[in-house]
């Protein structure tokens, strides 16, 4: 290990969050990369499972975790809370789970953790021991409403967004399978996606008697990224509008604004967000896009380790877009 570097862990590094988190972290210029747990992998090398990784890392699976100074939970939804119930950690030690566990305030072992979209509450973040790290879907909506709920002005929104497999997770279902996915699209949790709760506990903050918010989310036909359409009313003209998400955003560098329309391949390997905005009558319509499995999971992630240790939020987060 490395003096001065952050000891960081990874409990589920055989998944497709987890193998992102290693990725980031074997390329982060202050972190050493403690451990890299996985039950099912256990005593494997890493680059049997992430065979991209061949030539950048020599680690092997482990079976528990090691000490570290951060650990990332990269498992399966409500894995983390029985984990936390079962096994104590230092509590020097902070916490980041990447699952839905505690994003609506739930806690365990006397852990309470923060919601961690940095646009939202980039401060509290700083000071927090244990994020929670926000929905895929929640990040890429939330970003397109949260300046319009911020001053007070969100009306009834309905919003449709399309995801690749990789959401889905790493084990294999039909839905993801590729003869099913391949020259498909389809709609799921109509009205219903589990997301919805954070989208609404964060916006309420700005907008107590927050509006209806109608989400369709659709399974698309490539492996990342997620396109969100949300369309509302406003007063405000398309200039107005512009000039509030511009106010909004300037000081956070993962969040930006084009008046150029946008395509996905634009933030497929990043930790950005890019909004576009148009407007037709009294009718807004906010197009948001990121890569599910960075700024909606793993990237995201970085990013509060980064505030929470105290560093330059962007440190190990400079990706290039694969566009070609």
């Amino acid at each position: 290990m490395s003096a001065g570097k952050i000891k960081a862990g990874i409990l589920g590094a055989a998944g497709y969050t987890g193998g992102e988190t290693l990725r980031l972290l074997l390329r982060h210029p202050h972190v050493d990369l403690a451990f890299a747990q996985s039950r099912s992998q256990a005593g494997k090398p890493v680059t049997e499972v992430h065979t991209d990784l061949l030539g950048e890392t020599a680690l092997h699976f482990s079976s528990t975790p090691k000490e570290a100074d951060v650990i990332f939970l990269c498992l399966g939804h409500g894995e983390s809370k029985k984990l936390l119930t079962e096994t104590t950690f230092p509590s020097s030690t902070k916490l980041i789970d990447l699952g839905n566990d505690f994003r609506l305030g739930d806690q365990a072992a006397g852990r309470m953790f923060t919601y961690g979209l940095p646009e939202f509450q980039r401060d509290r973040i700083r000071q927090a021991q244990n994020v929670a790290n926000p929905g895929c879907f929640a990040t890429t909506i939330q970003l397109g409403l949260l300046p319009l709920a911020q001053a007070g002005i969100l009306n009834e929104v309905y919003t449709t967004g399309i995801t690749g497999s990789t959401g889905a997770g790493q084990s294999l279902q039909e839905t993801t399978h590729f003869t099913w996915r391949s020259g498909n699209i389809s709609a799921y949790k109509t009205l219903t996606h589990q997301h919805l709760g954070e989208i609404r506990q964060t916006l309420s903050v700005f907008q107590p008697a927050l509006p209806d918010i109608n989400f369709v989310p659709w399974r698309g036909n490539f492996t990342r990224g997620i396109f969100v359409t949300s369309i509302t009313e406003s007063k405000l003209t398309l200039a107005e509008v512009y000039d509030l998400f511009r106010a909004i955003y300037e000081n956070h560098p993962f969040t930006l604004i084009s008046e150029a329309a946008i395509d996905l391949k634009q933030v497929v390997n990043t930790n950005k967000c890019l909004i576009h905005l148009e407007k037709v009558g009294n009718k807004l319509a906010i197009h948001s896009i990121t890569d599910n499995l960075l700024k909606g999971a793993s990237g995201q992630a970085v990013q509060n380790m980064n505030l929470m240790f105290g560093l330059d939020e962007s440190a190990g987060l400079q990706l290039k877009p694969g566009v070609f």
